[in-house]
């Protein structure tokens, strides 16, 4: 169930070769491992791509992909995985994670006003920078473990019903 599931959401993967961004990569895209989709690798593009989407930085994507190939997990699902944080959860997913970081550094939180400059990035990040970056890297270690495990707890179950059905389909055909 979880990979006829996931296979249905996961991106082409002559589309995802065809990428310009992961040209980078080279001949390493041809690698089958990382396009196959069984539980190790499912639940390692889970854990690759929910702690990417927790980077704040803008090529999430490709730092996804570098790691997926470094790990040998499939390549499309922890890519697609990043847009977790996609442009409208970024804020809240943040901002949650500022909050952790602060709550684990012990400091309040401080508030500010959103300012798109140089300045205001420059300013903030002395102030607001270590409790996000930390709140960043809690949040994703915090994804990743969840995600890893919980598609490995999904897909034993998944396989451990399958094979009760057909036990009960073969007793069901020997009892007629």
């Amino acid at each position: 169930m979880p990979r006829k599931f996931i296979k249905r959401f996961m991106p082409d993967h002559e589309r995802i070769k065809r990428q310009k961004a992961l040209k980078i990569f080279g001949n390493v895209l041809y690698n089958p491992n990382l396009w196959c989709l069984n539980r190790r690798s499912a639940a390692g593009a889970f854990a690759v791509g929910l702690f990417m989407a927790f980077v704040p930085l803008p090529s999430q994507m490709i730092m996804s992909a570098g790691l997926a190939i470094a790990c040998g997990v499939n390549l499309p699902l922890s890519v697609a995985l990043v847009w977790v944080s996609n442009p409208v959860t970024m804020p809240v997913l943040f901002y949650f994670a500022y909050k952790v970081g602060a709550w684990a550094m012990h400091t309040p939180p401080q508030h500010f006003h959103f300012e798109l400059s140089w300045e205001f990035l420059l300013h903030q990040m002395s102030t607001i920078g270590p409790p996000f970056l930390l709140g960043c890297l809690i949040c994703g270690i915090v994804a990743a473990m969840l995600g890893y495990f919980g598609i490995t707890a999904l897909w034993r179950y998944s396989v451990v019903r399958s094979w009760q059905k057909r036990k009960i389909r073969i007793r069901n055909l020997l009892k007629k």
